[in-house]
């Protein structure tokens, strides 16, 4: 028997596709959504659906972006009960010669040989984006910085971020360091759902240790957008300027994250436009239900000629909304089918393809049991086919 790889246009896409072409605001062809920035991926909160991806899945170096995951480490030994905010760590010398004053990099301004609480060592590292707040808190916890990178790398690996590597609790550079604009969504995500009382530290506006007062580092800060709450920057040589950032507006919460940016006035203009468009110009379309017919596809053999598609899932897709006629749904399938066929098989799939995103394959299964024909049914469709053939 010859098999042919069929593909066609859903029918569900079709209907869905026409009422998308009603008369709107972005009737006529508009451009897709550009950025200036090397990384950026714009996620969903709610759904988890990626809006936009612009080189998301390749490694680069987060810099201090990599505080989400520090900071993370040390809040899940508040909620197990092993640490407590009023527990307080001493600041080693190496903690303030490579983080503090002395350093000339991003400080807490952290005395030696003093102790400080972890409730202030947080801000310290979430607000002021403190170095040295960061080493006193891994030799605290860990014993040494090395050690506490472990823990942050079993901890990716336990969230799915199979690409992460931590090397330091700091962001400083290393070129083992690094981790994807999209693992580093994900991680925001966990740490806003898994830490919510906690995560309010990223929403403060400044903080005071020893007599010097910062203001957080938050590019949406100050800006017109309502609903910013967070995240955390970044910024090294190497990485250049980067920027976890999200927001909540009418009960929809959006995180981007967007680094290689060449300056820190460039950071803050494109994570103000990124953060409004986010909300504004993506939504996320519900298309298609778990269960729910999408096709159809024939049977070799068997005594029905076709079996009905369903989805394995429910299909939601994340636009720039300019763009959306642009989304194209395939069922692809080796056919036709040659039965038996049982109820569930995965027997197509759904190729889920726009601007902006990554090519998406879903599972498409069976609908029906379909049983093979008798054998003399068999041999009478393969003299017929012969036949026509002739």
């Amino acid at each position: 028997m010859t098999r042919y790889l069929f593909s066609h246009c859903v029918a569900f896409f079709v209907l869905f596709a026409a009422s998308l072409c009603a008369p709107t605001a972005f009737a006529q062809s508009k451009p897709e959504f550009q950025t200036s920035a090397h990384n950026l991926i714009i996620l969903d909160y709610q759904s988890g659906e990626i809006l936009f991806e612009k080189n998301a899945r390749t490694p680069m170096y987060p810099a201090s972006m990599t505080k989400i995951m520090t900071a993370i480490i040390v809040f899940d030994r508040l909620k197990s009960g092993e640490l407590s905010l009023d527990d307080e760590f001493t600041v080693s010398e190496d903690a303030w010669r490579r983080g503090g004053a002395a350093s000339g990099s991003s400080t807490m301004f952290l005395e030696p040989n003093s102790k400080v609480k972890i409730r202030d060592l947080l801000r310290g590292v979430i607000i002021q984006s403190g170095n040295d707040a960061c080493i006193v808190l891994a030799q605290g916890i860990a014993g040494s910085e090395a050690a506490f990178a472990e823990l942050m790398n079993v901890k990716a690996r336990e969230l799915g971020l199979e690409n992460a590597n931590f090397v330091n609790a700091t962001g400083w550079p290393d070129p083992n360091h690094k981790i994807s604009a999209y693992e580093l969504a994900w991680l925001a995500r966990h740490s806003i759902a898994a830490h919510t009382e906690m995560f309010k530290i990223y929403a403060q506006r400044d903080f005071t240790w020893n007599g010097i007062t910062q203001q957080n580092r938050n590019p949406l800060y100050g800006s017109r957008i309502a609903g910013v709450d967070g995240m955390k920057t970044g910024h090294t040589k190497i990485s250049k300027y980067g920027f976890v950032g999200t927001g909540m507006q009418d009960g929809i919460r959006r995180i981007f994250v967007i680094n290689g940016l060449e300056t820190n006035a460039a950071r803050r203009s494109e994570s103000r436009r990124v953060m409004a468009k986010a909300f504004k110009d993506f939504k996320v379309y519900n298309l298609i239900k778990s269960g729910e017919k999408i096709g159809t596809a024939p049977v070799f053999m068997g005594k029905s000629e076709v079996v009905d598609l369903v989805s394995s899932e429910d299909i939601s897709v994340g636009l720039y909304v300019p763009v959306r006629n642009d989304l194209k749904l395939q069922i692809k399938f080796l056919g036709p089918i040659p039965a038996p066929i049982m109820r569930g098989d995965h027997i197509a799939d759904l190729i889920i393809t726009a601007p902006g995103r990554e090519v998406e394959t879903i599972a498409l299964l069976a609908a029906d049991d379909v049983k093979r024909k008798s054998i003399p049914a068999r041999i009478t469709a393969s003299l017929v086919r012969k036949i026509l053939k002739q």
